[in-house]
């Protein structure tokens, strides 16, 4: 798969699955009669367009596009974290399959139009109820997610290698300040997905999404 949109200061960000990332650096090569690699980033030889490979989560190390091709070949393993103020999804993904995960939906009250005292006793139980639903979604994550990093899983070939987060980017950030998830915090990846409510579907769509090339291309 293939998916487009523009870029925050110029160019448009591509994303694109590791079964076609060949087959994309081709055209990229067709079309601009070569290119030249420096690192991950290539330079088409008719009109300087380039374009700047980013590695999926969990393969940081990763400096050429030669080392990136051979190792998307087996991905490797990663934890998704998806949180809105409704639903949490937490899942350890192997390759595209979830081998653990869970979802829980939570109640957060919606805001109300009511003025005076009745709008203050609102805020404070809307509060009290999100602060609940972060603290029961740092529950999920370390239950899901804290027997699989590096030091805790017997087999280190079995430890995840990043966390990918997608969702509420305040409540993501909630939730990863629990002192129990420091040792997810440290693998977290920069990039958030973006993300619908929270379901068993939407973490099997993540978990997809997280295994994406992004390249930057410019112009």
């Amino acid at each position: 798969m293939v998916k487009a949109r523009l870029a925050a200061g110029g160019g448009r960000w591509v994303e694109i699955s590791p079964e076609r990332i060949r087959g994309w650096l081709d055209g990229f090569y067709s079309r601009h009669d070569g290119a030249t690699e420096q690192g991950l980033v290539l330079t088409g030889a008719s009109n300087g367009d380039t374009a700047t490979l980013y590695p999926p989560p969990g393969l940081a190390d990763v400096k050429d596009v030669d080392t990136l091709l051979a190792r998307i070949i087996r991905p490797p393993r990663i934890a998704v974290l998806l949180a809105r103020k409704g639903a949490v999804a937490a899942g350890v993904v192997d390759g595209t399959t979830i081998t653990v995960s869970k979802v829980e939906r939570f109640y957060v009250q919606g805001r109300t139009a009511a003025g005076g005292s009745s709008q203050q006793r609102y805020a404070r139980r809307r509060a009290n109820q999100a602060q609940a639903a972060t603290s029961r979604a740092a529950d999920i994550a370390a239950r899901i997610m804290l027997p699989h990093v590096p030091g805790v899983v017997a087999d280190p070939h079995d430890a995840i290698s990043a966390l990918v987060c997608g969702g509420d980017r305040l409540m993501i950030d909630e939730v990863l300040t629990d002192r129990r998830l420091g040792p997810l915090a440290l693998l977290r990846h920069p990039h958030l997905l973006e993300s619908a409510e929270p379901r068993l579907a939407v973490l099997e769509d993540a978990a997809v999404a997280a295994r994406r090339i992004r390249i930057h291309l410019m112009p």
